[in-house]
């Protein structure tokens, strides 16, 4: 069974919503959030003062899912729907392969997320 990880940056503002979407797919796995700051590619925006440029971090949410593949366009979809207001700034979504987990306790191999049971929700 090929695992993979996806990850998003997203509003703040969205996760919430985010939440509720996920907690509604059937046998979600569970959800691992990180606060972060960041900034869009300089050329996506237009020129700003100085001031803008020093300060331009803004909040998001890195949100990390272990999954099983075949849940992956479920959840980039759930993503999509509850994170896009149309504007820059929404944030990136994106699919990483796992090679292996692990419970970090007893050092056991999992084959399957709800392995990991609630000490391992998300990542």
């Amino acid at each position: 069974m090929d695992m993979k990880e996806v990850r998003a940056i997203i509003r703040p503002s969205r996760m919430a919503r985010l939440r509720d979407a996920l907690r509604a797919i059937p046998n979600f796995p569970g959800v691992t959030i990180i606060t972060a700051e960041g900034f869009t590619a300089p050329a996506a925006v237009h020129k700003r003062t100085v001031r803008e440029e020093l300060t331009d971090f803004s909040p998001k949410v890195l949100v990390c899912v272990l999954c099983e593949e075949a849940m992956v366009d479920t959840i980039r979809q759930a993503i999509f729907d509850t994170c896009s207001t149309g504007t820059v700034g929404d944030g990136l979504v994106w699919v990483v392969d796992v090679q292996a987990t692990h419970r970090i306790r007893d050092r056991s191999a999992l084959s399957r997320p709800s392995d990991a049971g609630a000490e391992g929700a998300g990542t």
